[in-house]
């Protein structure tokens, strides 16, 4: 099998599990050497790491900050940087949900989330395309959901804060287009992850009745959607949304 990443080096941010997790082996498997950012240092994810570049003969580097705290992201970037690989792919994947209605959501709930899934990976992708400028180019992929399209109840913060991603997606395939740096935005639907865990039971049911086949969307879905918009398979497409959420 062809492999699509060849010699490209990838930052992917919330890969300790989920989607991200997914993401950095797909990249990894496909010839990427990938920094695998996470929250909190774990034997488990260092063995993932290790076990990932023994396999596919890459660099599988894990890097670990908390997205939040600015300072420990620009000593992310520093760490990026010291490896001296030119970066070609930005997966902007950790987020956190938030469930509650609209009259039952607090101030303290809105700028929590609106921190760690549009604040924090706004300006740490103005570091990573920095970056991406000096190499000619790159591919940016931003993790959204269905929730920023769809409105559905109970999820006003968390649609809203993945719908600020999407605008920005476009916004970034403008400004960027002339560096030749490609920006697009996945937007899953109810998808198997430790978040869906966290996802009212009766709305969990609802959506899943909506999709066409009544089944719920897999980590690999989201990977290779996002192993297609990393690789020269879609260098003809930017500023789009796509849907993964079995037609919901």
């Amino acid at each position: 099998m062809k492999r699509l990443l060849e010699g490209k080096t990838a930052v992917v941010t919330g890969s300790a599990r989920g989607m991200g997790h997914r993401i950095v082996e797909v990249f990894a498997e496909h010839g990427a050497n990938v920094f695998a950012c996470a929250r909190k240092q774990t034997e488990e994810h260092d063995a993932f790491a290790k076990e990932l570049s023994d396999r596919y003969s890459v660099s599988v580097i894990p890097v670990y900050f908390e997205l939040t705290d600015r300072q420990q992201m620009k000593g992310a970037i520093k760490t990026i940087m010291s490896a001296k690989l030119p970066i070609s792919i930005l997966v902007n994947n950790a987020g956190i949900t938030h469930n509650a209605l609209f009259q039952m959501t607090n101030e303290e709930a809105l700028t929590n989330v609106f921190n760690v899934n549009y604040f924090s990976p706004y300006l740490f992708s103005q570091y990573i395309v920095k970056l991406m400028v000096r190499n000619n180019g790159g591919a940016i992929i931003n993790i959204s959901s269905s929730a920023a399209l769809d409105g559905d109840s109970g999820r006003s913060v968390y649609g809203a804060s993945k719908s600020a991603i999407i605008c920005t997606t476009k916004v970034m395939a403008e400004e960027l287009g002339p560096y030749n740096i490609r920006a697009n935005a996945i937007a899953p639907g109810v998808t198997k992850t430790e978040m869906l865990d966290l996802l009212d039971t009766a709305i969990l049911d609802n959506v899943v009745q909506l999709t066409d086949d009544k089944t719920v969307g897999t980590v690999d879905d989201i990977a290779n959607c996002a192993l297609f918009l990393a690789s020269e398979c879609s260098s003809y497409i930017t500023g789009q949304v796509i849907r993964v959420d079995g037609g919901i």
